[in-house]
């Protein structure tokens, strides 16, 4: 990084990094209200509000969002959303764009506790909290989750790769977590998510940020998980995997 552009992205990560915190301390009050107010509507009215107004906080640091979706899902039917993984600013295009479907995450425990807005989010929205040194813990968390997709039809976000790829270079998926979300949502369409460009804005770690990153989302053509052999899902995944890192762009 030239001293110029260091020195540009130190003060538009310091504006930005203000503008972050001041959202998440303001719609926390407004989820909780939201909450109250509304109930489980409410709570998902003022989380979409939340994931659009991070969205265009990034302009700041001159970051784009392009979403491409050709694809029309069954709002009778349980989603499970597959996706790679490159930082935490997956998170917001991925509630906006499957926002009818009131999608929900699988994330590690120490997420829920202690973040304005997200921790609150993360909780009462039903998301899985697993201790990733807890198997028993994990599996049983998960086992939680998808009967809770299941039975309302909501869209459960995972990403199999377990942590953030931090290059933009895909880990190998991990099997237990999807594994799991198969057997308890048996009756799910599978959409496979590609997200690129998302690690360009902590390529210099979390401060300062990354400037300029085009972040995109693609959505493929969703699988019905009853098309496949239950129980052995292994020819599945090794798809879905395929199908993911197969439009990963990786400089």
């Amino acid at each position: 990084m030239s001293f110029y552009v260091k020195f540009i992205s130190y003060i538009l990560s310091s504006i930005y990094m203000l503008v972050f915190g001041l959202l998440l301390v303001i719609f926390h009050g407004l989820l909780w209200l939201g909450t109250t107010l509304g109930g489980r509507e409410g709570l998902h009215r003022v989380a979409n509000a939340l994931q659009i107004s991070l969205m265009y906080a990034h302009l700041i640091l001159g970051v784009r969002y392009q979403l491409r979706n050709r694809f029309t899902f069954d709002t009778d039917k349980p989603l499970i959303i597959v996706s790679n993984h490159q930082s935490m600013n997956d998170i917001p295009p991925l509630i906006w764009m499957f926002r009818k479907h009131y999608p929900k995450f699988i994330s590690k425990k120490e997420l829920g506790k202690g973040i304005p807005s997200i921790s609150y989010h993360l909780r009462k929205s039903g998301a899985a909290l697993i201790d990733r040194t807890n198997q028993k813990q994990a599996i049983a968390e998960i086992i939680r989750f998808a009967k809770l997709i299941a039975e309302n039809k909501y869209a459960g976000i995972i990403f199999p790769e377990g942590t953030r790829s931090r290059t933009g270079i895909p880990k190998p998926f991990k099997t237990t977590g999807l594994e799991v979300l198969f057997k308890y949502i048996p009756n799910a369409q599978i959409v496979p998510v590609t997200i690129n460009n998302s690690w360009k804005t902590t390529k210099y770690g979390k401060f300062p940020l990354g400037l300029g990153a085009k972040i995109t989302l693609e959505t493929h053509e969703p699988i019905l998980l009853s098309d496949y052999q239950k129980n052995n899902y292994n020819e599945l995944i090794a798809t879905l995997e395929k199908i993911v890192t197969s439009k990963i762009i990786t400089a």
